[in-house]
């Protein structure tokens, strides 16, 4: 996975690089899709894409850099928030089976 796939600007492209480009552009591009649900509520939002971008970007740059690099300083930059995602993204999405839940239970006021 390390042979060149194409030069651009004298860079050389390989299959690693490509893993760790995408890995960049997911973990970058979450704060965009912040920032479009920000704009549409109104009010400071962090929708469950922004968790499922920030694991996915997380888990392929540490891809990128375990087998692709073998750089520990980009492993460990990049472990602490591949962490806090998960943390993150298992409460949204026990908050959103509670929310089901509990509007699937009889006398529940819808609208309220």
């Amino acid at each position: 996975m390390n042979d060149t796939l194409l030069t651009v600007f004298g860079i050389a492209v390989t299959p690693w690089k490509l893993v760790g480009y995408l890995g960049i552009v997911l973990f970058a591009g979450r704060w965009v899709v912040q920032l479009i649900a920000t704009r549409a509520r109104g009010r400071p939002v962090i929708p469950r894409s922004f968790w499922l971008m920030s694991v996915s970007g997380s888990a392929l740059l540490l891809a990128y850099f375990i087998w692709g690099k073998n750089d520990s300083v980009g492993v460990l930059s990049n472990l602490f928030p591949m962490g806090v995602a998960l943390y993150n993204l298992a409460l949204d999405l026990r908050a959103a089976r509670e929310d089901r839940l509990a509007h699937s239970l009889p006398g529940h006021a819808v609208g309220r």
